[in-house]
């Protein structure tokens, strides 16, 4: 153990000891009764915020809660009332859901001239019409809505077609921004984020399996594959890449900013869709990430290509990572690292966007590396999850973020541990004091003084507030969509409800499942020709420019074909990197490694993740052994 590990231990234990004395932790549990009345606060939460937009606000994007007025900060088309649509389903109010769907329905259109991100437009846009529309059109849910007509749907595909051109680079990882009228705009930044690349596979495949038509997920996987092809030799990936060239601008590797999301939609889209592919790079980028960034119970941001520290800080965004360890069965160093995070919270009453843990104090803005600034502002993204921000209170800001939330519901879904209760109680508390105003709840400009800021995300009412409901609502007894619902449920990065149906889970199940043989040659023709085919008729716009560059970056399945021409589950006797034909693309700019890597002697990675680890295969996969064959194509619980 290094002596930086050493100071951040010793400062963990500091902190921890300092924010929970004796008396708190001998406080009283929150009783069934009381847990009964924080779910109907945190509902009466909801209503005050989605009342504040609708009287003062509607149809602006969203909310200026201090002063009620309305503000468009992505594209001028109601977003928080589109972020909020499953939420109302989820509360069951079923008056407001149908007249809203009604509405959009109705009113919404995406021919304008508005240049958005395609990531935050992905998420919170794409994804909102999406889960609507499967809970609008489903009898099973309970809140179908009797005019409908797959109004949302239509809607969903038009926007996602308008994005498509994004996905036109050498790469495959798409452009950050794009015009919903012109596609990309000529001096559009080349440098986008790698969650804004690899966070775009659960929208656009649920699209393409409610449309029958594969475009909005083959590009979506291509630009997974062209992240992960360009990881270093550690299995890291950087910050920000530039999507021409495919060499990374900012080589911090971590959890949190700019990268979070990337690891949480591989293990996702392999729940969700079942395909093992995301399955595999997932615990590959998992397995490094807890190898070399985590240092119990906090992780640090390193060198990419080294693994030297760069940053010993704790980023609000890394909060959503327990959570996500819950879903991959690896338990014991989530509740660590939940306990520390909220033991930040603690000290402030909120968690600030950045937080030293060599200072043990808020992260002073001055302090950012000046390109991760520049990339920042570059790529024009909205601060769900690019959130340095542009004020003087550095990153002393709490935006009402959602991941330390979400982290508690999946942790006490886990364990029922009334710990987590507690913790929900003391969040909600913090919110109802120091963030509600007039109407609505605003942002925290500064976590030492509590400043109040005059905006309101709509991921407040698509996240936060819907997984604090969540959290009590289990504990009394869960009545509701999620918990008693005709479907598992996966939830996208910005808490919207995407459902496990037969139509979106199990769409290649004949072969998927142990048992099971397709030809490989029916393989080939259904994954290339047909595919090809539509490319070419579903999009003319797209262009034959990327189709080309498409298909030469797609997964070749001739070389997974066993010699019988049959194919069955997962084949014998190749690795999974052989099987997918994961390539590893050698930076080309480095004929020697100049650098020397700083390894543990110990990897800290848990052993309670064999739920997901296949037989026989390596957590201490090599790049080179993936990319053996470099002349490959390129590459139930709800969760």
């Amino acid at each position: 153990m290094g002596a930086g590990e050493i100071l951040i231990r010793i400062f963990s234990l500091f902190l921890l000891a300092s924010v929970f004395p004796i008396q708190r932790i001998l406080a009283d549990r929150v009783t069934a009764e009381e847990a009964k009345e924080l779910r109907d606060e945190v509902r009466e939460m909801f209503y005050h915020a989605f009342n504040g937009y609708m009287e003062h606000a509607f149809p602006r994007d969203e909310l200026r809660p201090l002063s009620c007025g309305g503000e468009d900060t992505l594209g001028g088309y109601a977003l928080t009332l589109i972020d909020s649509l499953d939420t109302l389903a989820l509360l069951g109010d079923q008056e407001r859901f149908v007249a809203s769907v009604e509405w959009i329905g109705k009113n919404l259109r995406f021919d304008i001239n508005k240049t958005v991100s395609v990531f935050e437009t992905t998420i919170r846009v794409l994804g909102g019409l999406l889960s609507a529309h499967l809970i609008a059109s489903d009898y099973a849910t309970g809140m179908r809505v009797p005019s409908y007509d797959n109004q949302l749907l239509n809607l969903a595909e038009d926007l996602a077609r308008r994005l498509l051109p994004a996905f036109d680079t050498p790469t495959g990882i798409p452009f950050g921004s794009v015009n919903l009228l012109h596609g990309v705009d000529k001096h559009e930044s080349k440098i986008t984020s790698t969650a804004g690349g690899g966070t775009l596979t659960l929208e656009f495949g649920v699209l393409s399996r409610l449309t029958n038509d594969p475009i909005f997920e083959q590009v979506t996987k291509n630009a997974v594959r062209g992240l992960w092809a360009r990881r270093s030799k550690l299995n890291l990936v950087g910050a920000h890449i530039n999507v021409f060239t495919g060499e990374w601008t900012q080589k911090e590797a971590g959890i949190g900013t700019s990268i979070d999301s990337f690891y949480e939609y591989l293990l996702k889209a392999y729940l969700l869709f079942g395909d093992e592919e995301y399955l595999y790079i997932f615990q590959e980028a998992y397995a490094a990430a807890m190898h070399y960034l985590y240092n119990d119970p906090w992780y640090v941001e390193v060198n990419m290509d080294s693994a030297a520290v760069v940053w010993a800080l704790f980023n609000s965004l890394q909060a959503f990572w327990p959570g996500l360890q819950v879903l991959a069965g690896d338990i014991d160093p989530a509740i660590r690292t939940h306990s520390a995070f909220f033991s930040v919270w603690r000290k402030y009453g909120f968690t600030p966007e950045g937080f030293n843990l060599v200072t043990l104090s808020v992260q002073p803005i001055l302090e950012i590396d000046i390109h991760s600034i520049y990339a920042t502002l570059k790529l024009m993204t909205l601060s769900h999850h690019l959130h340095f921000p542009k004020s003087k209170h550095g990153q002393k800001s709490y935006p009402l973020r959602p991941e330390l939330i979400e982290s508690t519901y999946w942790l006490y879904k886990a364990t029922r541990d009334p710990r987590y209760l507690d913790t929900g109680r003391d969040i909600v508390a913090s919110l109802q004091y120091g963030t509600r105003c007039p109407c609505g709840y605003c942002h925290i400009s500064d976590v030492e003084h509590h400043q109040q800021q005059d905006h309101m995300e709509s991921f407040f009412l698509a996240e936060t507030v819907k997984y604090l409901w969540l959290l009590f609502d289990l504990a009394v007894g869960p009545d509701n969509l999620v918990e008693n619902g005709p479907y598992k449920y996966i939830f996208s990065t910005e808490g919207h409800l995407l459902p496990a149906t037969p139509q979106i889970s199990l769409v290649r199940e004949h072969c998927l499942y142990s048992g099971a043989y397709c030809r490989s040659d029916d393989l080939i023709k259904s994954f290339t020709s047909e595919t090809e085919n539509d490319l070419l008729e579903s999009n003319n716009s797209y262009g034959t420019q990327t189709l080309s560059g498409y298909m030469s970056n797609s997964v070749s399945f001739e070389s997974t074909a066993a010699a019988s021409g049959l194919i069955k589950g997962v084949c014998p006797g190749l690795t999974h990197g052989q099987k997918f034909g994961l390539l590893y693309i050698y930076p080309a700019d480095r004929t020697h490694d100049d650098e020397t890597i700083i390894d543990k002697k110990e990897p800290t990675v848990a052993q309670s993740r064999s739920v997901l680890i296949l037989p026989g295969q390596s957590s201490n996969h090599s790049p080179h052994d993936s990319g053996s064959n470099q002349n490959d194509s390129q590459t139930g619980e709800s969760a």
